[in-house]
């Protein structure tokens, strides 16, 4: 770690620290209050959003507040972000609930007060790339000067996973016991066992993508190779021309980008009638539901996907690569539900044969997902007020 990106890491944990402490000694703990927090978005979505609908359907005088930020790097942005991160250390104070979905500064640099539950709704379902303590030995994970003024991943109350079966990696990767990952389901996966919500964002994107009534849907959902909060380009392993080429007009593609990917070089005029850019208007769930089948290559999305038992297939042209780098929990070759591939043309001839094992993904769902019933928010919100 840069000395002066160390020294700034010091500065603002003594900031938080100070305004945590004022606030703690000013104000009590709201037992109405629920505060949904992340660095992943600048608005309300996934995990969260499904965990506040939940509080917010319950009619109970419950006091929301959002904490949402995208970090912009320019020094404007950089300055913005830094109050927003000091505010939040007031609304950590006082909160009875703080949920969040990823990594959150704030709150591995102070002690919670007795009262305040600091709930971890991880954005990434089941395990599959190791991530957190899980990394100290790859390039991936964080230094050991960086965890020595920052405990990261401490403090947490409660971490919802969606499995027994990853129970003990996310224990390893939170450097936590066992006892306070809790199996109660993924909330946004919910979503999925509501039919007419289904049919009415099929209905939808159809009336706003008439021409693709015929076509068969292909969402490709590639990782996120990074490990800032910072925009990556995006170079696409994947010849677009030549699956375009092999598969004729039957079929189009949905690409779904990692919010911290961009810079998108491969969709040339081309190919505007095969690859179809509409994050902005669906999100991941929602193109999840219009499609047919899913490529990805080290993506959790395949967890998810596994609910709607679709077929999937992996694109993995760095596999060896990203071993080194980041690493998996399991085995690769042996653990994923569907064929992988390097080559377009192999994946192409997949797509037409379509002769998808099924089977295979319906094992991998029942190994990683202990409820398959839609009520995963009610779940979670039922079991934390039975606790209070």
């Amino acid at each position: 770690m840069k000395f002066s990106k160390l020294v700034m890491t010091i500065v603002v944990k003594r900031l938080i620290q100070v305004v945590f402490f004022v606030s703690s000694a000013l104000f009590p703990v709201n037992n109405n209050k629920v505060t949904f927090a992340s660095y992943r978005s600048s608005e309300l979505r996934g995990n969260l959003l499904n965990i506040y609908h939940e509080f917010y359907n319950r009619g109970q005088n419950y006091k929301f507040t959002f904490l949402f930020k995208r970090l912009n790097s320019t020094f404007l942005g950089k300055i913005s972000y830094f109050f927003h991160i000091i505010r939040s250390s007031y609304h950590l104070a006082t909160s009875r609930f703080f949920f969040i979905d990823d990594f959150y500064f704030p709150i591995y640099v102070i002690t919670p007060r007795k009262g305040t539950e600091i709930i971890q709704l991880w954005h990434a379902a089941g395990a599959f790339k190791k991530f957190g303590y899980s990394t100290l030995s790859n390039t991936f994970g964080p230094s050991q000067q960086y965890l020595k003024h920052v405990k990261v991943h401490s403090n947490y109350s409660k971490v919802i996973v969606s499995s027994s079966e990853v129970i003990p990696y996310y224990a390893e990767a939170f450097n936590m016991s066992e006892s306070n990952i809790i199996p109660l389901g993924v909330p946004r996966t919910d979503i999925f066992f509501e039919k007419e919500k289904c049919k009415g964002i099929i209905s939808k994107f159809y009336i706003d993508f008439p021409e693709l009534a015929d076509k068969k849907v292909i969402l490709y959902a590639p990782t996120f190779r990074g490990k800032s909060h910072y925009q990556e380009a995006y170079k696409c392993p994947i010849d677009f021309i030549k699956l375009k080429q092999l598969l004729g007009n039957e079929y189009v593609i949905l690409l779904h980008l990692h919010p911290f990917m961009n810079s998108v070089s491969f969709l040339g005029d081309y190919m505007e009638d095969f690859i179809y850019q509409i994050q902005d208007d669906y999100n991941i769930h929602e193109l999840m539901i219009i499609s047919d089948m899913l490529i990805t290559d080290y993506s959790s999305v395949v967890f998810d996907y596994s609910l709607l038992g679709r077929p999937v297939a992996f694109f993995a042209d760095d596999l060896e690569q990203f071993k080194l780098e980041r690493d998996f929990y399991y085995d690769y070759d042996t653990f994923i539900p569907g064929p992988s591939f390097k080559e377009t043309d192999k994946l192409a001839q997949w797509i037409l044969k379509a002769e998808f094992d099924i089977d295979a993904i319906i094992n991998f769902r029942n190994r990683f997902f202990n409820f398959v019933d839609g009520q995963s928010s009610k779940r979670i919100v039922d079991f934390l007020l039975d606790e209070v």
